[in-house]
């Protein structure tokens, strides 16, 4: 049976082309959405700091980011997860992962693809 956090979290990342879930208090998670900003592309951003169910959703996604390879970081979350976890990103209700892998994605010319294929972005 899955958790509030694991069905919020699959019912959320289908809800924009491009979901980001947040913090609104981090500077990675103001990076992203930075990014994505200034591509054009708004991105449908939950910011769990200020979500009645944030810690339940933090959760859920921690556990997805460790069960997955759509993180680098995933295996370095470590003691401290919280800061180095957020944001996750969604394109087209798939994982992306956290700042490392959309940062990757980036530089490596992948992400304009997904975005084109999500329809978050028109060129």
């Amino acid at each position: 049976m899955q958790s509030y956090g694991e069905v919020a979290v699959e019912q959320m990342a289908r809800e924009g082309a491009v979901v980001v879930f947040s913090v609104s208090t981090c500077c990675m998670c103001h990076a992203v959405k930075r990014l994505f900003c200034g591509m054009g592309v708004h991105p449908t951003v939950y910011e769990l700091d200020h979500h009645p169910r944030g810690p339940d959703i933090h959760r859920a996604l921690t556990g997805l980011l460790l069960s997955s390879s759509a993180s680098a970081s995933a295996s370095s979350i470590g003691d401290g997860g919280n800061a180095s976890l957020l944001p996750v990103v969604f394109i087209g209700g798939k994982l992306v992962g956290a700042m490392d892998s959309v940062m990757a994605s980036h530089i490596n010319g992948t992400l304009v693809p997904l975005l084109k294929e999500a329809g978050a972005l028109w060129l």
